[in-house]
């Protein structure tokens, strides 16, 4: 017999060891996430997928699926805690979305979109973060780095290379690369490591390649990133 949980009162099929976000995005019901990816263990950091699950909130990435759970994701609850965090995460770095290449394929921003985060809420931070051109074929723009780890698990875990890493604490809490110099040039980096397409937002960048498909015509401009997900995941 198939094991199901509730979502938002409609059942979700599910195998032994899915996900909470797994078993729901195979069965059609989006819920968010910016940190996770289907080639590496859940890492829980962004806390978009924040879900109730029994009584709990809990990250739906890192949470395996129970049987009869009853689980609250779409709901003015959750969806306002989700906006909070969207904020935070713009306030915390400096995104000129208008100016920025990865614009209409930024998830952030879609992100921001789909649940409708067009004004701030907190005080920005204006943090510090000088841009990286060292690299021949690659630009570092730290300036929107959200954290995820992303680049780092890449790195490390599919390119054997370990590039990239955090280091600090709280606002000081910033992403490096492995040379002494500081400089991604410095490293054996290359464009075509996975690490250098896998970012979510616009830290990492191609260049000679700059608006090559003009903004209006990308990702997120013909389709909204809740659709785009589901169809990935089905």
């Amino acid at each position: 017999m198939t094991k199901q949980f509730l979502l938002d009162g409609q059942p979700v099929p599910f195998d032994d060891g899915q996900t909470i976000l797994e078993a729901a995005r195979k069965a059609g019901h989006y819920i968010p996430s910016l940190c996770w990816h289907k080639d590496f263990p859940p890492h829980g950091s962004c806390k978009l997928c924040v879900v109730k699950a029994a009584g709990r909130h809990v990250s739906a990435c890192a949470t395996p699926a129970k049987e009869g759970w009853e689980v609250e994701s779409n709901t003015p609850e959750i969806n306002g805690e989700r906006r909070g965090l969207l904020q935070m995460l713009f306030v915390e770095g400096n995104h000129f979305c208008p100016s920025c290449e990865k614009s209409g394929n930024c998830e952030l921003q879609a992100l921001a979109y789909e649940y409708e985060v067009l004004t701030p809420r907190f005080r920005h931070f204006f943090p510090d973060r000088p841009v990286d051109a060292s690299h021949p074929d690659v630009l570092l723009d730290f300036n929107r780095c959200i954290f995820c780890e992303l680049c780092v698990r890449a790195s490390r875990e599919i390119d054997g290379k370990s590039v990239f890493a955090l280091t600090g604490r709280g606002i000081g809490k910033h992403l490096v690369v492995n040379a002494e110099s500081g400089q991604l040039g410095d490293t054996d980096f290359s464009a075509t490591d996975a690490a250098a397409h896998i970012c979510p937002v616009g830290v990492i960048l191609p260049k000679g390649t700059g608006f090559a498909v003009p903004i209006g015509e990308r990702s997120f401009d013909v389709a909204t990133i809740r659709s785009k997900t589901l169809k990935e995941s089905s």
